[in-house]
């Protein structure tokens, strides 16, 4: 494995290179699946390019389980086939156990944090040992001391009357996520302890997988949550709801989808599908024609029961904010701006996997289904976005594009995106991407 250092970035463009916000900047499999004695260096634009064969999936799938521990998820969630993780010339011990090696390091205002766990696969799926340590410092550690018991016993850096404070801790949650809730916090050994946890926590806990689905994309969907699926299911659900959120945001992604997808593009929307109906696209209808005379009479019964809320007589017939008449599905389209409306469905594999990877980019954690910290702003953290084939089905111009839309977004500090791709020759010289490059070489 080799990693090629990143191009620089343009002057005056150096918020990504900050450790304000914390964010993941190596992956560590020490003995995991087919890789052993590995390190990633990951970047704010990072590419783990290789053959088929050579780990790239296997990295991803690494870093997306150490993010579901460090959203507090039990192991058997972050690892459900944990026999696949453990590298296949591994022999088992006396008692007949077998696991894997895997960490990562995060860095941010407390400085580089180390975090390595020993995972134990067979017989049963358990941590058995867990490291936490800052320059040099060990703040955390655990040990499997009795097999018949679910727990290990951890040990805590104090720096008071006692150097380390010991006790138990579930052996199927990761301990660096739970500290909070057992450390006091009353020595400096004890704060230094909770911010080295909580970068590390935040660090990882704002990871969104994404691999879009074309032909899924095409299908017309119900109106829901408005939060981006991993496979880019519901995009017109989406689309339906941030269009009018941000107006900047909007413009960015559809000038991105004008130098994406073929023909014109005026705009990039949701509409009611044909024969779609029901509350939230009746109202998408009604809405805009008689908001202003509902409010200005205010003769109507209110919100419920799809009165409306004004004028009975403008909105009276089941188009307000109440109960829906239907199940109210909506497709997304392109507006190409003289009077034709191009379905998704219509579109190419390529330009529809171009486009949710461009919507993903330009979003963030209140519109992606991930699992943000709520109690940290959300201009301190960072998403990582982790995209398994990320130059499937895209065109040379496509996937130039789509890199650039990375790297910008790279640049503010609010977006990473760590993407596999079988040949990263095309992206050289974008600024500010590191590019790993993998071989088929197993252990």
């Amino acid at each position: 494995m080799t990693a090629s250092s990143p191009s620089p970035m343009p002057t005056g463009t150096r918020a990504a290179s900050r450790s304000d916000r914390p964010s993941v900047t190596e992956l560590r499999l020490s003995a995991f699946a087919g890789h052993r004695g590995a390190a990633f260096p990951l970047g704010p634009l990072t590419l783990l390019a290789g053959p088929s064969g050579s780990g790239k999936t296997t990295a991803l799938r690494a870093y997306e389980a150490l993010a579901r521990l460090g959203g507090g998820a039990r192991l058997d969630e972050a690892f459900p086939a944990p026999h696949g993780c453990v590298p296949e010339r591994a022999r088992p011990d006396a008692q007949r156990r077998r696991g894997f090696r895997l960490g990562c390091t995060a860095d941010g205002p407390e400085g580089p944090i180390r975090l390595d766990i020993a995972v134990q696969a067979e017989p049963e799926l358990r941590i058995v040992g867990e490291r936490l340590t800052s320059g040099g410092l060990t703040l955390l550690e655990t040990a499997l001391v009795d097999p018949s018991r679910p727990v290990v016993q951890a040990a805590w850096h104090t720096a008071g009357a006692s150097p380390v404070t010991r006790g138990p801790l579930p052996d199927d949650r990761l301990g660096t996520a739970l500290l909070p809730l057992r450390v006091a916090g009353k020595t400096d050994g004890q704060r230094r302890v909770l911010a080295a946890a909580e970068q590390m926590v935040v660090a990882l806990r704002s990871v969104f997988a994404c691999d879009p689905r074309p032909r899924r994309m095409r299908d017309a969907v119900p109106l829901g949550s408005g939060r981006l699926l991993r496979g880019c299911d519901n995009l017109a659900d989406v689309l339906w709801r941030t269009r009018t959120e941000c107006g900047r945001r909007h413009a960015q992604l559809v000038a991105a989808v004008r130098d994406g997808c073929a023909g014109p593009v005026a705009d990039l929307l949701a509409e009611l599908a044909p024969g779609g109906h029901g509350q939230r696209g009746a109202l998408g209808v009604a809405h805009g024609v008689s908001h202003g005379a509902d409010h200005g009479r205010g003769r109507g019964p209110g919100h419920g029961n799809g009165h409306g809320h004004g004028n009975g007589a403008v909105r009276g017939a089941g188009a307000g904010h109440g109960c829906a008449v239907g199940p109210g599905l909506v497709r997304a389209v392109l507006d190409r701006g003289d009077g034709v409306r191009t379905p998704l469905a219509l579109l190419g594999d390529g330009e529809l996997r171009y486009l949710a990877l461009a919507l993903v980019l330009f979003t963030g954690p209140g519109v992606l289904e991930v699992d943000p910290v709520a109690e940290v702003p959300a201009a301190l953290q960072t998403l990582t976005v982790l995209a398994d084939g990320l130059d499937r089905c895209l065109d040379p111009r496509q996937r130039a594009q789509l890199l650039c839309v990375a790297a910008r977004m790279g640049e503010r500090g609010h977006i990473r995106l760590v993407g596999a791709v079988s040949d990263a020759s095309w992206a050289a010289g974008v600024p500010g991407a590191t590019v790993v490059h993998l071989d088929r070489e197993r252990s």
